[in-house]
């Protein structure tokens, strides 16, 4: 089996045979780029979503004679030139999350021991200064943290979160978010597989819904997949209403109708397709709402099945340490 595998412009060109295990290949391309085989993503037609056993042969895995993959990862050069920064900022964090910990009064993530609606925010933004660009890490930051929506949800759940900041390189590489202490700290992956950019803000932003979701849930469990769900609903309405210009969902409960012609557009954005914006328009305006909900609901319980395999957040609810 010949394949060709690119990384950082450059092609190497492999021989193989069928039976040979994932785990073969990776040592192979772990010799000529030194990328360990744990920070390796393969890129390839018919790649499944969900991470795959190393030990599968290349045929079980959907490599085929001929194929072209695409591999992005970190280099060790890359890893070594920046694991004793990282020790040592994760050493600080480690001493100030101790410190906190011993402190007579610790913040309470879920804001229940609050009485202002100041205090259900972000308390401190930190990118990570050894990292290229920090300022645009910590603008990004600064962006969530100030994004109408998330301070709607915030205000309207009572979340409160000590900091939000970003997850160092190699720390937890499969992850995308992590809640510690059910929102003494959130941690989010800013930055692509190579670190050579940002990711999207929506992806990120849906990202720390999830993980907003764990201060009140430890676990995956209906309970957090329902609240989850609600988040991003509430997103979605809050943000549907600014557009449309009507009024905007406050702390009341109000309920945003959205128009024929926005349930449209939101039906095409989730097929992906003119022909499904004209079909949403056929029936009454419930049997419309219903359709663009329906298939909203669909496309978001598969997102979330896929982002529940990148986050590092389960135990104890904030509501379980209430009680």
């Amino acid at each position: 089996m010949n394949l060709t595998v690119s990384h950082r412009g450059q092609s190497y060109p492999l021989s193989l045979l069928p039976n040979d295990t994932l785990a073969v290949l990776q040592a192979k391309l772990e010799e000529l780029t030194s990328t360990p085989p744990p920070l390796q993503k393969l890129l390839y037609k018919g790649k499944s979503s969900k991470p795959q056993d190393d030990q599968i042969s290349l045929t079980q895995a959907g490599l085929k004679d001929g194929m072209k993959i695409q591999l992005i990862g970190t280099t060790l050069q890359e890893l070594d030139g920046i694991k004793t920064v990282e020790s040592e900022v994760q050493k600080r964090e480690r001493i100030m999350r101790e410190r906190a910990a011993k402190a007579p009064s610790k913040l309470r993530s879920t804001g229940l021991s609050q009485s202002s609606d100041l205090n259900y925010r972000f308390h401190k933004l930190i990118p990570l200064p050894h990292l290229p660009e920090p300022s645009s890490a910590l603008s990004l930051l600064q962006r969530l943290s100030d994004d109408p929506a998330i301070r709607h949800i915030m205000n309207k759940h009572k979340f409160s979160v000590g900091v939000l900041t970003e997850l160092a390189p190699h720390e937890h590489p499969e992850l995308l978010g992590l809640n510690e202490n059910a929102g003494q700290q959130i941690k989010l992956r800013l930055r692509t597989n190579r670190y050579d950019g940002f990711r999207t803000y929506k992806e990120v932003r849906r990202v720390l819904c999830h993980e907003l979701t764990h201060n009140v849930w430890g676990d995956h469990d209906n309970n957090f997949k329902e609240l989850n769900s609600l988040l991003n609903r509430e997103v979605a309405e809050y943000e549907s209403s600014v557009r449309a210009g009507t009024n905007v969902l406050g702390y009341s409960g109000e309920v945003y109708e959205p128009s024929a012609q926005l349930e449209a557009d939101s039906y095409s954005r989730v097929l992906g397709s003119v022909s499904g914006s004209a079909a949403l328009l056929q029936g009454d305006s419930e049997d419309r709402r219903r359709r663009v909900l329906e298939a909203a609901e669909r496309r978001l319980r598969t997102e979330e099945e896929e982002m529940e395999d990148s986050c590092g957040t389960a135990g104890r609810s904030a509501l379980a340490d209430e009680n």
